[in-house]
């Protein structure tokens, strides 16, 4: 029994639940798309004077403008960046107490806060990129 068990735990956390997750995600999709058009139905059954295009736009999820969009690329690449930064000096600071490169408290840590740094990095210069074309399409506007 201990045997079946140890087997069945890593098949429903590397198979279930990610089907399960993929699932409800969809599932959650589509129950608001057929709301929506649900909601847009009964609104041209009850009234002949309504605007279908209108009503249908407004219902449409907000689209993030280029202004939020770079500003939430700023904000993960500042969270990345610091985040990874972080567990680096973490670790060296273990590393600097007499800690082994080896052991735990210095390898978890650097292992870690180095792709962090990596992904932070890699929002900040798709900020610094994207920046000047927002400002260019906000001057022509």
């Amino acid at each position: 029994m201990a045997d079946l068990t140890g087997l069945l735990v890593p098949i429903f956390i590397c198979v279930v639940l990610p089907v399960a997750i993929v699932f409800i995600v969809s599932w959650v999709k589509m129950n608001g798309d057929n709301k929506r058009a649900q909601v847009i139905l009964k609104a041209i059954e009850s009234n002949n004077n309504i605007d279908a295009d209108k009503l249908a736009e407004s219902l449409r999820k907000p689209k993030k403008s280029a202004r939020e969009l770079l500003n939430n690329r700023l904000l993960c690449g500042c969270i990345g960046t610091l985040s990874g930064l972080a567990l680096v000096i973490v670790g060296l600071c273990n590393f600097a107490n007499g800690e082994s490169f080896n052991d735990d408290p210095v390898t978890v840590p650097m292992v870690f806060g180095a792709p962090l740094i990596a992904i932070g990095l890699s929002f900040l210069i798709v900020y610094l990129v994207t920046r000047k074309h927002v400002n260019d399409d906000d001057a022509e506007k």
